[in-house]
C-alpha cells in the first residue's frame, strides 16, 4: 500500500488520541538494539522501551531464535483441555522466581486482563467462602492498573477515567497516596487514611490492590517500602487478600526482580506483563496461592470463570522463557544500579529549572515532573527532531529505557530531556 501513512491517519485510532484532531504519529520501519528507524531514515534512541517492555532492546537474537524455533512446531492452540511444553516451562520459571507461596499460574494476553483476572479471583474467592458482601476493593490514589472496566475502576479517580464513566464503574475505596518517598524517613502518619478505610470497611473489602513501590502511569511516584510492609500486616489482620500489580515493575525495573522484594513481602495474587516477554509478544500472567485457588474451586461452579482465546500462546510463552533466561544470565542487578546512577547524574540538575517541580530516579526509571502539563504535540516533535523517542504524559517527562542502553546513548537521552524541558 503506497499511501499507508495517509490510510493510517484517516482510519487507525491510536491510543489516547482524537480521530478529529489527532496527535502526530511517526512511522517506524525497523528497530534494532535501542534504536527506532523512521520511514525518512532518521534514527531515534528509544527511551520508553516500548511502554517499558523491551528490556533487551529490539531484535534480540535469543528472543528471535526462540520465536522462530517455536513457530516451526506449534504457533497456537487453544488452552482449554490442551497443554504444551512452552506454557509449562514458563509457569515453572514464574513459580520458582516469584515470592512464595505463589504457585498457581493463570496466563492471559495483556496487563489489563491480568488485573481483571486478579480482581475476579478475589471476588470469586469470597463468593465461594460464603462472604459475597466482600465485593469491593481498596487501593491508593495516583494508581494505574489498566484501561478495561475492572482495572479502570481501581485507577486514580481524578487522574484516571472515572469522570467519563461515572455511574457505570464499580465503586471502590481510595486511600490517600503515600507521602513518604522511597528514600525518605518513614512517617507512621502515612498509614492513617489506609488503616481507617480498611478498618471501617473490612466486611466489604475483598482485596487491596497496589502497584508496589512505583506507581506507574498514574503519577510515576516512588513510595517507601515500609508502606507495603504495613499494608501486608493490616491485610493479614483483617483477613483481606492483597493483590500486587507488578506489570510495570516486574523483571528488574526498580532494582529488584519484583518490586515487592524491596519490602520483603509476598502478595496473595500477583499480576505480571510488559517485560515478561522482553517486549516481543503480548503476554501476561496472574499468580496466586494454593489457598486462594482451593477456595475459588471449593464451591459451585467449582472452576475459575475466565478463559481468553489466546491464553498460554506457545509463541509468547517460548519468548518469555527465553527473555527470563537472558535476564537472569546477566548481571542485571549491577546493570540496573549503573543505569540508576547515570539517570540520576543526567536528570538531577534539571530540578533547578523553574518549570520543573521534581526529579525522581529509581532503578531504570527517570522522572521529571513539571509544574504544568506539557503540550504533547509540540514536545513530541521536539524530542523526535533531536533524535530521541520520549512519550510524556500530563506533567511527566520520563524515561524507562531498555536495560542494554549504552552510556553514550543514555547521556544523549538525558541531555535531550534537559534541552526539551528547558524550553517548555
Amino acid at each position: 500500500m503506497e499511501n499507508w501513512r495517509e490510510f493510517d491517519r484517516e482510519h487507525i485510532w491510536h491510543p489516547y488520541t482524537s480521530m478529529v484532531d489527532p496527535l502526530p504519529v511517526f512511522p517506524v520501519v525497523s528497530a534494532e538494539g535501542v534504536r527506532l528507524t523512521l520511514a525518512d531514515g532518521r534514527e531515534l534512541i528509544d527511551g520508553m522501551a516500548s511502554w517499558w517492555s523491551a528490556i533487551h532492546g529490539y531484535r534480540c537474537p535469543e528472543l528471535v531464535a526462540a520465536l522462530c524455533h517455536q513457530a516451526r512446531t506449534l504457533s497456537h492452540v487453544m488452552f482449554g483441555g490442551i497443554t504444551h511444553r512452552p506454557a509449562t516451562a514458563l509457569a515453572a520459571r514464574l513459580v520458582e522466581l516469584t515470592p512464595p507461596p505463589l504457585e498457581k499460574v493463570f496466563f492471559s494476553d495483556s496487563g489489563s486482563v491480568a488485573v481483571e483476572v486478579a480482581i475476579k479471583m478475589a471476588l470469586q474467592y469470597w463468593q465461594a467462602k460464603g462472604r459475597p458482601a466482600r465485593h469491593r476493593l481498596l487501593t491508593i490514589r495516583s494508581g494505574y492498573h489498566g484501561d478495561t472496566f475492572g482495572a479502570m475502576a481501581v485507577c486514580d479517580p481524578v487522574t484516571g477515567m472515572h469522570g467519563l464513566f461515572s455511574g457505570i464503574l464499580p465503586k471502590h475505596y481510595f486511600a490517600d497516596a503515600p507521602r513518604c518517598g522511597f528514600r525518605d524517613p518513614w512517617d507512621d502518619g502515612d498509614m492513617e487514611s489506609f488503616e481507617r478505610l480498611l478498618s471501617d470497611h473490612a466486611d466489604e473489602i475483598a482485596a487491596v490492590i497496589l502497584e508496589p513501590i512505583c506507581q506507574g502511569a498514574g503519577g510515576m511516584r516512588f513510595y517507601h517500602p515500609e508502606y507495603l510492609r504495613r499494608v501486608r500486616r493490616l491485610c493479614d489482620a483483617q483477613g483481606v487478600l492483597l493483590i500486587l500489580d507488578e506489570i510495570a515493575t516486574g523483571f528488574g525495573r526498580t532494582g529488584k526482580l519484583f518490586a515487592c522484594e524491596h519490602a520483603g513481602i509476598s502478595p496473595d495474587i500477583l499480576c505480571l506483563g510488559k517485560a515478561l516477554t522482553g517486549g516481543m509478544m503480548t503476554l501476561a500472567a496472574t499468580l496466586t496461592t494454593a489457598e486462594v485457588a482451593a477456595g475459588i474451586c471449593s464451591k459451585a461452579p467449582g472452576v475459575f470463570m475466565h478463559g481468553p482465546t489466546f491464553m498460554g500462546n506457545p509463541l509468547a510463552c517460548a519468548v518469555a522463557a527465553a527473555s527470563i533466561d537472558k535476564l537472569l544470565a546477566s548481571d542485571w542487578q549491577g546493570r540496573i544500579h549503573h543505569l540508576e546512577k547515570r539517570l540520576d547524574a543526567g536528570l538531577s540538575p534539571l530540578s533547578a529549572l523553574s518549570a520543573v517541580k521534581e526529579v525522581r530516579v529509581l532503578g531504570a526509571i527517570g522522572v521529571v515532573e513539571m509544574h504544568q502539563p506539557v503540550d504533547m504535540a509540540r514536545i513530541q516533535r521536539q524530542f523526535v527532531d533531536r533524535g530521541v523517542w520520549i512519550r510524556p504524559f500530563g506533567r511527566l517527562v520520563y524515561t524507562m529505557p531498555p536495560y542494554i542502553i549504552s552510556d553514550a546513548d543514555l547521556e544523549t537521552l538525558t541531555r535531550v530531556m534537559g534541552e526539551v524541558v528547558a524550553i517548555q
